[in-house]
């Protein structure tokens, strides 16, 4: 075997050994459960036999995976946390679910619709995931009272239609149990229409029931909601604290000034030849780099300015007009202090008030 192949397939290895999903795992995935699709289609029987050596690949390719990072875990110690671990049970079921299955004796066209749990194995890598677990636990308690009040009300309307219908329609609302049905579907309002009531009080129930449905789901949108943007605020002010907390302009600050600052600051990331400033535009913020480079073009000259500096607050002191080009040289990350918040801060620190004015009348004199 070559030395390329060989370096290949132990790079394979190492990057498979990770409990991350690579992107020939999400092919496995992808193909895998499109070829048990398939194999489920009756019109699809002439080309069974190269769907399932499609499912047999992806099954060979998890078990692979599986052994590698069994072996990788066994060797750091971490084998038995692994193991227990919702990655572990995932990639064990992913590996061994469809072989018990035959092994037990399951139809094989039943026993590959198993591999529909390979799915699971790209679930750690949804963006935001770990944001809506979080929220779900921090909002546990508002969202079960919702559910409390959703079995409630599902439970009173059952049984009074059940009183209301029974004997008009003993069929359909001959029990509390076949009027849950109802009750479900007209709450959440699917409106099947395949149980209906006739009466006129069974009917005013089915509209408080609709009504219901409505507040019900209000509800927990708006909970859900509510925790996703405080979630997203909260990460959006780490990110803030960590960029801000890196500028050595805010060094000396203390943590409450820092998380004052914060709180006034945003975020931008901006790629390489990006226009920041357009000399004579109307000056209604200022930046500080976090991150990169930027290319100050002053006449006769260009200036470049790194992480920790801060431009732009020339046309905040002063005359509101830019007065330079301002473009990034490199990918950058600026902080972005508009002219209101600026002016709060200014009042806030007066020391940061100084450092600028000091820098602005430096650099108003080198531009002369």
């Amino acid at each position: 075997m070559s030395k390329p192949l060989i370096t290949a397939l132990a790079q394979f290895a190492a990057a498979t050994a990770g409990r991350n999903m690579t992107k020939a795992a999400y092919v496995a995935v992808g193909v895998g459960v499109l070829s048990m699709v398939l194999l489920t289609d009756n019109r699809a029987n002439e080309a069974s036999g190269w769907v399932s050596g499609l499912l047999w690949t992806c099954l060979a390719y998890f078990v692979f995976e599986w052994l590698v990072r069994l072996r990788h875990m066994a060797r750091t110690g971490r084998l038995a946390l692994y193991m227990s671990s919702s990655a572990g049970i995932v990639d064990a079921i992913g590996a061994l679910a469809v072989p018990v299955a035959l092994v037990l004796g399951v139809e094989p066209k039943t026993a590959w619709l198993l591999s529909v749990l390979w799915v699971l194995k790209v679930v750690p890598g949804i963006p935001g995931l770990r944001q809506l677990r979080r929220v779900l636990v921090l909002e546990s308690g508002p969202l079960v009272s919702v559910l409390v009040i959703f079995l409630m009300v599902v439970f009173l309307a059952s049984v009074a239609e059940y009183f209301l219908e029974r004997d008009v329609q003993p069929q359909t609302f001959g029990s509390v149990p076949a009027a849950l049905w109802w009750a479900v579907v007209t709450l959440t309002t699917t409106g099947y229409g395949d149980v209906v009531p006739v009466t006129p009080l069974g009917r005013i129930v089915a509209a408080l029931v609709m009504i219901s449905g409505l507040g019900v789901f209000g509800l927990w949108t708006g909970i859900l909601a509510t925790g996703f943007a405080a979630e997203t605020r909260r990460d959006n002010f780490l990110k803030t604290w960590e960029s801000v907390s890196k500028v050595p302009f805010f060094a000396a600050l203390g943590p409450a000034a820092i998380a004052d600052v914060t709180h006034m600051l945003r975020t931008m990331e901006l790629p390489a030849r990006t226009m920041i400033i357009r000399k004579g535009a109307q000056g209604d913020c200022m930046y500080f780099i976090a991150a990169g480079e930027v290319e100050v073009d002053l006449p006769g000259k260009k200036v470049q300015l790194g992480e920790g500096a801060f431009f732009g607050e020339m046309a905040l002191l002063g005359n509101n007009l830019r007065g330079a080009n301002v473009s990034t040289t490199k990918v950058s990350r600026l902080l972005v202090l508009d002219l209101v918040d600026f002016r709060v801060l200014m009042a806030r620190h007066p020391d940061l008030a100084e450092t600028i004015d000091a820098e602005a009348k430096r650099r108003a004199l080198e531009n002369k």
